[in-house]
């Protein structure tokens, strides 16, 4: 059975969150909240949480082993832009893109294959 969190419009852009979701897929959860507790980023945090969210919903729907789970699904979606005008120059414009992204982790007790 898969346990799953989503944090839905979060305030980063999915890019910076991408590179931590590849890095903890397939891992086991232990291993994954080490991996994410040690690294300097706002990104980390954000998916961090998320991770420890998915682990109290298992947790909480009475399964066991939850250290030992394994990480099957981690995504960095994009979500909407907030949309700003910068005046520039000579009377132009330039858009400003404020981006949301929508962060998403499944964990399984799936056997792990070595």
């Amino acid at each position: 059975m898969s346990f799953n969190a989503k944090h839905r419009f979060a305030r980063i852009a999915a890019t910076k969150v991408r590179p931590f979701t590849d890095l903890i897929r397939g891992r086991r959860v232990d291993e994954a909240i080490l991996l994410l507790k040690y690294e300097p980023n706002r990104g980390a945090r954000m998916l961090e949480k998320v991770l420890n969210s998915a682990v109290a919903n298992a947790e909480d729907q009475g399964a066991r082993n939850v250290d030992r789970m394994v990480v099957t699904d981690a995504r960095a979606d994009g979500g909407p832009m907030f949309k700003r005008v910068m005046p520039r120059a000579r009377g132009m414009a330039f858009m400003i893109r404020r981006r949301f992204a929508h962060i998403q982790v499944a964990i399984d007790a799936k056997v792990e294959s070595k």
